[in-house]
């Protein structure tokens, strides 16, 4: 039988650096222009009053 008592800190660790690698992409997209050019439209839309 394998011992497997490392196997949670193990898994611990790779999602720690998939979560961390996960953000690092969504900073990333967050603070290219394009992204902050669609939200800017996204809101000038929805608080712009339609007649």
């Amino acid at each position: 039988m394998l011992d497997d008592r490392g196997m949670s800190t193990v898994e611990y660790a790779i999602g720690t650096l998939a979560a961390a690698a996960l953000a690092l992409l969504l900073f990333a997209l967050i603070n290219g222009g394009w992204v902050e050019g669609l939200l800017r439209a996204l809101l000038e839309r929805a608080f712009t009053v339609s007649v």
